[in-house]
Order: C-alpha cells, then structure tokens, then sequence
C-alpha cells in the first residue's frame, strides 16, 4: 500500500530528559495531546555491500529508496505482524510502500536468504523485487516511541528513546554487545506538504537546538565505524 507524500523532520537532541521533553510537549502553543499506546519499536535495516543507502542518505540524494523490515513489541523471538517498508524519498517529501510479512523467528539464526524469501513472498513489484536482491540486512535497531498530534491535528510528534543498535552483517556475532544510546532523544515531526510554514512555528518553541538526526545513519556509523 501507497500512503501519500509527507514531509518528515527528525531531529537529535542531548542535555535533556525524557520528563523535561514532556513537560515542553504539554505547554507547548500548539497544544500536543498524546495518541496511541507507547510501544517498542524493531527495525531490521537493509543496505547494498557499498552501504548505497548509508551514503546516499549522508549525502543528502534528492532520491533514495531504503528498506527495513519493522515490528513491534519484544526484540528476540517470534516477531508478530511484521511489516516490509520502503522509504522512498524525493526531496524532502517522502512516501512508504508496506507489505505484510508472515510472523518470523529474530534470533541468531536469521539469515540473509531467510529474510530474503519472506519479503520475496509478500512483493510483487518488479522493481521492488529487483531491488531486495541487490542489499542484505545490516542494522538491528530498538527503541521505545511516544506519539502526539496538535491540537488541529495537521502535526504529528514523536519521541523516541532508548536506542539500541545490533550489527547483523556477521554470522557468529549476531546481536551480541549493542551499542546503547541511553542519552540521546530523536524528536520526528511528520505532516502534509502545504504545512511546511506552522512546522517552522512548532519547532521553533522548543527552547533547544535541535540537529537534523536518522536512526539508520547513526546505528550503522556507532555500531559498524563508518563516518557521518
């Protein structure tokens, strides 16, 4: 399934706790009031052998396409409704295409080809299917995700914290010793194209410089050495 275009902004923040980032959310103008249940979210990220995605994203390619396996709840064992996401981006607006995947096993006997034949399975599309044979699972991340909407409900927020990344790249040493970012909290503001202007007024109330931020960059340069 399609959804429509959106923007995204994602941002980095340090020096602050997860009880202050709250109480700014609930004084905030805009008048955030939180939605949903928090949750545990797992994403499997996939790259090419030259990390074309990695480096694509760093440098800012006004295309680019990644994919990720997600699901949510516990890490290790069975992984419940999981789902196949590919981001697709053009420019700063960005759009997904999802499929659902059979229930799987995360454990260390995840293998690229196992992997490979669950999302084979689910996509049709042969470009998406060209695509899959092209990269391998390379990143494991986990954290915990808050949800909130303004008040006129065109603004979407999210916190997420908590972060825990896994390399995956190497059998024998899966999930073993992830690197842990207990400090850092990733704000993402996600809304319709014609709202770019009442973004720019939500983020600017925050009293904190905030850094443009992705989760995949992050985890592959912390927990496999590459350079931001």
């Amino acid at each position: 399934m399609e959804q429509e275009l959106r923007y995204e902004r994602k941002f980095y923040v340090t020096g602050t706790s997860l009880a202050s980032m709250l109480h700014l959310i609930r004084i905030h103008p805009a008048l955030f009031s939180e939605i949903f249940q928090q949750r545990q979210i797992n994403n499997i990220y996939f790259d090419s052998p030259g990390f074309e995605s990695y480096y694509d994203n760093m440098d800012g390619a006004h295309h680019r396409i990644k994919a990720r396996i997600r699901w949510y709840g516990e890490t290790f064992g069975p992984a419940k409704k999981p789902t196949l996401e590919f981001k697709i981006k053009k420019g700063l607006l960005g759009f997904k295409r999802n499929f659902v995947l059979p229930d799987f096993v995360v454990d260390t006997n995840i293998t690229k080809d196992k992997l490979l034949k669950l999302m084979l399975g689910a996509v049709g599309d042969e470009q998406l299917r060209a695509y899959l044979f092209k990269v391998h699972p390379v990143l494991l991340n986990v954290y915990t995700r808050k949800y909130f909407i303004t008040a006129d409900k065109k603004i979407r927020l999210t916190i997420d914290t908590g972060l825990h990344y896994y390399s995956i790249m190497n059998e024998g040493s899966l999930f073993i010793s992830p690197v842990k970012d207990d400090k850092g909290i990733v704000i993402e503001m996600k809304y319709d194209k014609d709202t770019e202007l009442l973004a720019d007024r939500i983020s600017s109330e925050f009293p904190f410089l905030m850094t443009k931020n992705s989760k995949y960059l992050q985890g592959v340069s912390r927990v496999l050495g590459l350079e931001l």
